[in-house]
């Protein structure tokens, strides 16, 4: 099956506006019989999503470093909990496993895992769908800056023309799955 990575905050401090979102994406992949890959933590919106996405049946990838197990939980949920050494072999797993790729609202941690997918796709390294589920208007300040990056010539594209910007769950999967049958999910 097809997999989706989603990138998303592990706090559970934030904004009760977040979790629903998180949650209605989780079932989404699930009913839509995609593979849910994600950071592995049960707190915050990974363990809202993964949760969800196993309790609808869905198969459910969590990737998570051996140092954040105490910090962002155990996905007990998870088919399969990859432990990893670092950071970077997490986000490398994370990335070889994931035909699509979606960005939830997050921290730092979150904005550079989606930098690196995003510079990657800008270089050409990858075609894979990218969908920003833009809940609230949550990326529209970055999403701004990176208008005018192009706009000093600092980037050649718009934003748009490397990211799908939505505001639900199911109109990220719906345009991923548009841009898959069109290219099929290519690496």
């Amino acid at each position: 099956m097809p997999s989706i990575c989603v990138y998303c905050s592990s706090s559970n401090a934030i904004a009760d506006t977040y979790p629903p979102v998180a949650e209605a994406l989780g079932r989404e992949i699930a009913r839509r019989g995609h593979t849910l890959v994600y950071g592995g933590g049960a707190v915050g919106l990974m363990g809202v999503m993964a949760k969800a996405a196993h309790e609808a049946g869905g198969t459910v990838t969590g990737v998570i470093p051996a140092k954040l197990q105490d910090r962002e939980g155990i996905a007990y949920e998870a088919d399969e909990l990859l432990v990893t050494e670092t950071m970077r072999e997490r986000k490398k797993l994370m990335y070889e496993r994931a035909d699509a790729f979606v960005v939830l609202p997050g921290g730092f941690g979150t904005l550079e895992e989606f930098m690196e997918v995003l510079t990657l796709k800008q270089l050409g390294y990858h075609d894979r769908p990218l969908a920003i589920l833009n809940v609230d208007g949550f990326f529209d300040t970055l999403l701004d800056f990176f208008e005018e990056l192009r706009d000093g010539r600092f980037a050649r594209e718009a934003i748009t023309d490397l990211v799908h910007v939505v505001s639900t769950a199911e109109a990220a999967l719906d345009r991923i799955e548009v841009v898959a049958s069109e290219d099929g999910f290519a690496s």
